[in-house]
């Protein structure tokens, strides 16, 4: 019986059907939600998929075949689309997962209408709800075991990933951040509306952030949600600043995050830092991206940003992408791999 465990464990760890492409394709979300967006191994051939800016090689709707048995989850950032994680989704496919990815409602590429506090409250029941969908679709669900899901996110995703890592959170916390912190965090507070610019309206853009933060997010009323069949969380430059530091120093799954030391948005030694000087040695430091910004994580990248987001998104000098990510994906499916075996 040991020696049949121990080689059920192996073919979970190596499976993923040799040369499969990556299937593509999308179920509508449960209770109202927006699409899921499903990559998954499949032995169709791949073929070059227009989807926004990006071209991917991909097999849509093609029939999925038995991987790894196991679900990855993963969370977009503030405005975010499917098509910025489709290279972590192609590593993760190549090893045998399925990959959801959920559209977070008003805070994502077709409607950005309600980004921060309020989508962060949002967020972790639509995860819960994608397994849901996954669960409910008839050419996926024997192909899984649901009872052992991975969760990955980043920025905003990555408050999710904290959340569904046994964090707990309020809008109240933010706004005590932004009071405290406003000047040195501005962007985490407030996005992409303005920035500072040193000149004689810095004050005014100060006081008016301030007056909107304070009359939208003082509920002090903890947020948390708790999904038992999420078993494993990876979170990559998350927004954290809002966070009961107490509530993540026990992660209650295994938990690994990964650092930007460049981040302009989500300024390190308020966010991903402090998560750390929480959790760790119950948290793993899965990888610090040398010389990233904010945007290193996306990819492939979105092309032609300008302005305020091409700063904040687009790689810093001295970023070597095509070395970091994609060993910071194999990482990514690595502890994947390691912690949701059976």
């Amino acid at each position: 019986m040991r020696v049949c465990l121990f080689f059920g464990w192996l073919a979970l760890l190596i499976a993923g059907p040799a040369g499969a492409a990556m299937g593509l394709t999308q179920l509508p979300g449960v209770a109202g939600d927006g699409p899921v967006t499903l990559f998954y191994p499949s032995d169709a051939a791949a073929e070059p998929v227009r989807r926004g800016p990006f071209t991917l090689q991909a097999a849509p709707q093609a029939a999925p075949v038995r991987g790894n048995g196991r679900l990855v989850v993963v969370s977009h950032g503030s405005g975010g689309a499917p098509w910025v994680h489709a290279d972590l989704a192609r590593e993760l496919v190549a090893a045998g997962f399925v990959v959801a990815m959920p559209e977070h409602r008003a805070d994502n590429q077709r409607d950005g209408s309600n980004p921060g506090p309020d989508s962060w409250t949002l967020r972790p029941a639509e995860v819960s709800r994608a397994i849901d969908a996954v669960a409910g679709d008839a050419r996926f669900a024997p192909l899984l075991a649901l009872d052992r899901v991975g969760m990955y996110g980043m920025s905003a995703g990555g408050h999710t990933a904290l959340s569904l890592a046994g964090g707990r959170w309020s809008p109240a916390g933010f706004m005590r951040h932004c009071e405290a912190h406003l000047v040195e965090d501005f962007q985490s507070c407030v996005g992409l509306i303005t920035r500072l610019t040193g000149s004689w309206l810095d004050p005014i853009r100060q006081w008016a952030a301030l007056f909107v933060i304070r009359r939208r997010f003082g509920d002090d009323t903890p947020r948390a949600h708790h999904d038992p069949r999420i078993a494993a969380v990876v979170a990559g430059v998350p927004s954290a600043a809002d966070f009961d530091m107490a509530s993540l120093a026990t992660p209650r799954v295994p938990l690994a995050l990964i650092t930007a030391p460049a981040d302009r948005w989500l300024i390190p030694r308020f966010h991903s830092d402090r998560v750390l000087a929480a959790c760790l040695p119950r948290c793993e430091l899965l990888a610090e991206m040398p010389a990233a910004g904010h945007g290193a994580l996306l990819s492939p990248p979105p092309p032609g940003l300008t302005g305020l987001v091409g700063e904040l998104l687009d790689d810093p000098p001295g970023f070597d992408r095509h070395t970091v990510l994609p060993d910071v994906n194999r990482k990514t499916t690595a502890f994947f791999r390691m912690h949701l075996r059976p």
